[in-house]
């Protein structure tokens, strides 16, 4: 089994209850498919980049999962025809496990760090360089 990484935006007029019921019912599929479900992390409402359909914000969750290839396709079926669901991306997770916790929570389960919403906000260190500073000549008009 693989370890993939699923994004899902939900509408923003959802109520909290129906999107809750949304996520189970994805996560249940997933088990139902043979897959183990790792860690489920809300991230709350944000600003889309750009309009879809009339929506300027949706509900962010992710949910990290272990399951065979052939249960992401039947997953993404039913995503595509829920109607709460604006977008999700499913992508394989290619990120190192940290070690089993010790004190019994996950019952040997590895443990990936899921990106939080505060995340987001902290610089890395790299250097970031503006558009405007570019050294690149400008094309020719001729």
């Amino acid at each position: 089994m693989r370890r993939y990484e699923l994004m899902l935006v939900l509408r923003p007029d959802v109520a909290d209850d129906k999107a809750q019921a949304v996520i189970d019912r994805t996560t249940r599929g997933i088990v139902a498919g043979g897959g183990q479900i790792v860690k489920v992390a809300p991230w709350g409402r944000r600003r889309l980049a750009y309009q879809i359909d009339r929506y300027r914000e949706g509900s962010y969750h992710i949910v990290l999962f272990e399951a065979p290839s052939d249960a992401i396709g039947e997953m993404e079926r039913t995503l595509l025809i829920t109607e709460e669901v604006i977008r999700h991306l499913v992508t394989r997770d290619e990120r190192p496990a940290r070690p089993a916790r010790r004190d019994g929570a996950g019952e040997g389960v590895e443990e990936r760090e899921l990106p939080s919403a505060e995340d987001e906000d902290e610089d890395d260190g790299t250097e970031r360089i503006d558009e405007s500073e570019s050294e690149a000549a400008p094309a020719a008009i001729d």
